[in-house]
């Protein structure tokens, strides 16, 4: 023990206490002269390569199990499951298109003459007296509560006549399109003299520009995002309007009934969009699986509820349409045709955000059972499904606002316009196409759960850490 120096508080007395130590400072080390770098090479011994790690033992440190990859192959017991509850699914479906196309059945003719469409450009557009050609207005004033029309002159670029040009008398009213120079149009010919004026009829504009242009900047949106995949979903698209095209259409028009039509095409177009655009594995054989659940569900639902509202589904389309092909056709199977197909869309998004959802509940903690995994997918599902129900409400409502405002100018009461014809159609749709979504998150949920606690967990997400 060292003796320090003791000084001496000069200002210590008796209140201050007594004499403080103060310690001295302890000797300063030797300063060592800077060491000098040696110029030559320094030899640092080799580092020892990595030992190999024996086969069959686990890798240790980080490990990325984060999922970006496919999806993990099932195990065979869950392969087999799934392969008898979907195969006479798809059979069925395959079998059901067979069956309802109309093979060797000549498509109907409408009983309407339609006339065959040209296209035009006009060239110029004139406001004056609705005149027909030869006569002539006397006096500068119109005639007393005469309408005006709008003469324009338009050129042909295709047809019998393409290349010349016509003048066309067009009625100046509140439900006539509007009219002027440049504006692209499409014209009916009857097959009477190409250069009569009154072979013609303007019918409508030309879209096809506008269209192609916006249909190239959605595949680019959904390629740029989605990559390859934005590819598959492409695709699969293209094929879900050829089997509407080339079989719900024809099937129905050959007078099968629509609502059987319906659900075997949505069959084809779920089992070929889903695996199309999702990959074969078990996630999306699940989603399969709760989307015809749903369907089923939906459909069931819209007989029941349309024969108890007693909804014919007489619409002015639908009237149109029976006066147009001669014969009669099923408008309430129509109806309930097209509540099937346009749930079917919303019915995908719910399901497969369901499954990937337990699944990768399932892969973040292999040790979770079919209850706890059913349980967390719900809670999932629950914010989903609002978001679904809302999004299938509102575009029905769009749809049907024309007839929303034309009901809401009739002056009666709400229960009788919520009661009418139309109004109630929209119902159903809306209604039965709901709740389908709402029972598709359990019963998609408990799939999943089901058949993902039933396969074996990844090892590369069970990783062990040092």
């Amino acid at each position: 023990m060292h003796d320090y120096p003791v000084a001496r508080d000069e200002l210590a007395d008796a209140e201050t206490g007594p004499i403080r130590r103060i310690p001295a400072e302890p000797p300063r080390a030797r300063e060592q002269p800077p060491r000098r770098r040696s110029t030559s090479p320094e030899k640092r011994p080799a580092r020892k390569p990595p030992a190999k790690r024996p086969a069959g033992t686990a890798a240790t440190g980080h490990g990325h199990g984060h999922g970006h990859g496919p999806a993990a192959p099932a195990s065979k017991r869950v392969r087999l499951l799934l392969t008898w509850l979907l195969v006479p699914i798809a059979v069925a479906a395959v079998a059901g298109l067979l069956v309802l196309y109309p093979w060797g059945k000549a498509k109907p003719a409408s009983s309407y003459q339609q006339g065959v469409p040209v296209h035009g450009t006009i060239t110029t557009a004139l406001s004056g007296p609705c005149l027909a050609p030869g006569q002539v207005q006397v006096g500068d004033q119109p005639e007393p509560g005469q309408k005006p029309c709008l003469t324009v002159e338009v050129a042909f670029s295709d047809g019998a006549a393409a290349g010349s040009t016509v003048k066309l008398i067009v009625p100046i009213e509140p439900s006539t399109p509007r009219f002027s120079a440049n504006d692209k149009v499409v014209l009916a010919y009857n097959g009477g003299d190409p250069h009569d004026p009154g072979s013609y009829q303007i019918v409508d504009f030309q879209r096809g520009l506008p269209l192609a242009v916006l249909a190239g900047l959605f595949a680019l949106a959904v390629v740029a995002l989605g990559r390859w995949q934005g590819v598959a979903a492409l695709g699969a698209l293209v094929l879900s309007f050829v089997v509407l095209v080339l079989f719900v259409l024809p099937a129905i028009l050959a007078g099968e009934n629509p609502l059987l039509v319906a659900i075997v095409g949505a069959g084809v177009i779920m089992f070929v969009a889903l695996y199309l655009t999702h990959g074969l594995s078990a996630r999306t054989s699940v989603a399969v699986l709760g989307t015809m659940v749903s369907l089923v569900l939906i459909g069931l639902l819209s007989v029941i509820f349309s024969a108890a509202a007693s909804l014919t589904g007489l619409d002015d389309s639908t009237s149109t349409l029976i006066g147009s092909l001669g014969h009669g056709i099923d408008a309430r199977g129509l109806l309930l045709a097209g509540i099937v197909i346009g749930a079917l869309g919303v019915l995908d998004d719910v399901t497969v955000t369901q499954t990937s959802a337990v699944w990768e509940l399932r892969r973040a903690n292999p040790d979770l059972g079919w209850r706890e995994l059913y349980r967390a997918g719900q809670r999932i599902g629950r914010d989903h499904v609002g978001s679904a129900v809302n999004t299938l409400v509102m575009a029905y409502a769009g749809a049907a606002l024309p007839v929303l405002l034309y009901s809401s100018l009739s002056g009666v009461g709400l229960g009788t316009i919520l009661g009418s014809q139309d109004i109630a159609e929209e119902i159903v749709r809306t209604l039965a196409g709901s709740v389908g979504i709402v029972a598709a998150v359990p019963v998609t949920t408990g799939l999943a759960a089901l058949i993902a606690s039933r396969e074996p967990s990844n090892p590369s997400s069970h990783r062990s850490k040092q």
